[in-house]
C-alpha cells in the first residue's frame, strides 16, 4: 500500500505517494542498482568518449561537416525524447506494463550498440551511423526515464535517498570500468584481445559489442527482479497517441493545483541539471585547452573524477535521507559554484589545480544528480510514475542549450575583455553561472513532504 502524504502541519495532501511502505532489502537494492551499472557505457562509451569521436573522425569526412552531422542527429533525438517520454511513461503506467516496456528498451538498446560494430570507417557510413547514434540516443534516454520510475518497487519514503544514491554511484563506476576495459584491452595496444587491431578501427568497433555485451550481462538481474504493476482502473478507454497530450495537459494543471512543489521542481531541475551536464561536457575541454592535459591525461583524468563521483554519490545519499534531498542539492550547487570559480581563478597554476580543484567538482555533481532523482520520487503521486519522470526527461531536455550557450558567450566575453589568445578558462564562469541560478531557483522549491518519509522502513 502507498502511504498518504502529509505536510509539514500535519495535513493530509490531495493524492498518495508513489513510494510505498517498502522495507529496506538490500540485496533487492544492489540488485535494482544493477541497471545503473550495466546501462552507463552506452553513455560512456558510445555518447561520449568513443563512438562520438569515431564518428568525427577523418575517415568520415570534413571535421566541421561531421560535427555539424553530429550535432543535428543529437538535436533530433532530443527533440524526440521531449515530446515522447511523458506519453509513453503515461501509457506505461496505465498498462502497468512498465517492466515489460523497459525490457523491451533495453534489448533495443543491446541491439543497437552491437549494430554500431557494422559502421566502418568511410563516409558511405555516416549517415548509417548518425542514424543508429540517434535512435540508441532516444531508446536510452526513455529507458532511463523508465527506469527511474521503478524505484518505488525498492524505495521508501526513509530510504529513497540512498537507494537513489547507491544506483547513480554504480552507474559511474560502471561506466567508467567498461571504458577502462575497453581502452586496455582493445583500444592501446596494437594487437589487443582476440587480435583486434586498429585495422578498419576494427578496436573501436568491436568496443560497440562489449558494449552491449556488458549491457545484457548485468540488466538481466534487475530485469527478473522488477516486477510489472497492477494496470490503473479507467473508463477503460486509451485515450490514443494524440489524445495521450491532451490527458498530459490535464495532469498537468491537476498537478499545478495539487501539487505545485512537483511542477515548480522540474522547472528548477531543469535549470541546474544542465549545469551539472555542462561540468562534465566542458571539464575535459578545459583540462586539455587550458591546464594542458594530453589525451592520455584526460582518460585518466576522467576514470578518477567517475569513481570520485561514484563513490561521493553513494555517501551522499546516505545524507540525502537524513537531512532531506532539497539540502543535498543546494549544498551541492553552492559548492559547485565555488569550485568553479576557484578554477577560473587559479588557472594559472597548471595541472596540480585542475586535478585538485576538478575533482573537488566531481564530489557534488553526482550527489545532485542523485538526490534530484529521489526528490522526485518523493512527490509522485501514485499511479503517474512513468508519466512524471518523463516529463523530468522532457524539462531537461527543453533548456539543454544553456550551457554550450553560456559557455561560448563566457569565452567570447573574456577574449574581448582581456585580448587573450586563450580565453577558454572563461568558459567554466558560464557554467558557474548556471549552477548559480539553479541553486537561486531551488530556494523556492519547498521540500517534499516525505523528505524525511513519512513512512518507516522495517
Amino acid at each position: 500500500m502507498s502511504t498518504e502524504a502529509v505536510d509539514e502541519r500535519g495535513d493530509e495532501l490531495p493524492f498518495r505517494t508513489a513510494l510505498a511502505d517498502t522495507p529496506l532489502n538490500w540485496r533487492r537494492v544492489v540488485t535494482w542498482a544493477m541497471y545503473d551499472w550495466g546501462t552507463q557505457p552506452y553513455n560512456t562509451i558510445i555518447i561520449t568518449f568513443v563512438f562520438a569521436v569515431y564518428l568525427t573522425s577523418a575517415p568520415f569526412g570534413d571535421l566541421n561537416s561531421t560535427t555539424s552531422a553530429l550535432a543535428t542527429a543529437t538535436a533530433i533525438s532530443g527533440l524526440l525524447i521531449a515530446v515522447l517520454a511523458p506519453v509513453l511513461g503515461q501509457s506505461a503506467d496505465r498498462s502497468g506494463r512498465t517492466i515489460t516496456v523497459l525490457r523491451l528498451l533495453t534489448a533495443a538498446m543491446v541491439v543497437l550498440s552491437a549494430a554500431l560494430y557494422f559502421i566502418k570507417p568511410s563516409p558511405a557510413y555516416l549517415v548509417w551511423g548518425l542514424v543508429l547514434f540517434g535512435i540508441g540516443s532516444l531508446v536510452n534516454e526513455i529507458a532511463g526515464a523508465t527506469y527511474n520510475a521503478t524505484i518505488e518497487q525498492v524505495a521508501s519514503g526513509k530510504s529513497v535517498g540512498r537507494v537513489s544514491g547507491i544506483g547513480w554511484g554504480s552507474g559511474y563506476v560502471g561506466g567508467i570500468l567498461s571504458l577502462l576495459l575497453i581502452y586496455f584491452l582493445f583500444i592501446k595496444p596494437e594487437v589487443g584481445l582476440f587480435g583486434v587491431s586498429a585495422a578498419d578501427r576494427s578496436n573501436i568497433r568491436v568496443s560497440m559489442l562489449v558494449c552491449a555485451v556488458w549491457t545484457i550481462v548485468f540488466t538481466i538481474a534487475p530485469l527478473v527482479m522488477l516486477k510489472n504493476r497492477p494496470p490503473i482502473i479507467s473508463d477503460g478507454k486509451h485515450p490514443g497517441f494524440f489524445g495521450a497530450y491532451v490527458e498530459l495537459w490535464r495532469t498537468l494543471v491537476r498537478l499545478w493545483r495539487t501539487d505545485r512543489p512537483l511542477i515548480t521542481f522540474l522547472i528548477a531541475s531543469a535549470v541546474f541539471r544542465d549545469g551539472l551536464a555542462g561540468v562534465f561536457s566542458f571539464g575535459a575541454v578545459i583540462a586539455a585547452g587550458t591546464f594542458g592535459f594530453s589525451p592520455g591525461d584526460v582518460i585518466i583524468f576522467g576514470a578518477a573524477a567517475n569513481i570520485t563521483a561514484g563513490v561521493s554519490t553513494m555517501l551522499f545519499g546516505f545524507l540525502d535521507d537524513k537531512i532531506g534531498a532539497r539540502r543535498v542539492i543546494l549544498i551541492s550547487l553552492a559548492s559547485l559554484a565555488v569550485l568553479s570559480s576557484l578554477i577560473f581563478i587559479l588557472h594559472g597554476g597548471g595541472k596540480p589545480v585542475f586535478w585538485t580543484v576538478g575533482l573537488g567538482l566531481t564530489v557534488f555533481v553526482g550527489p545532485a544528480q542523485s538526490a534530484s532523482r529521489s526528490y522526485l520520487a518523493r512527490l509522485i503521486p501514485e499511479g503517474k510514475s512513468g508519466e512524471v519522470f518523463g516529463l523530468y526527461a522532457t524539462t531537461g531536455r527543453a533548456i539543454s542549450f544553456l550551457s554550450p550557450v553560456f559557455f561560448g558567450l563566457a569565452v567570447q566575453l573574456g577574449f574581448l575583455l582581456r585580448h587573450e589568445s586563450n580565453a577558454q578558462y572563461w568558459g567554466i564562469l558560464g557554467i558557474a553561472v548556471i549552477l548559480v541560478a539553479g541553486f537561486v531557483v531551488m530556494l523556492f522549491v519547498k521540500a517534499p513532504a516525505l523528505e524525511q518519509g513519512a513512512s518507516p522502513t522495517r
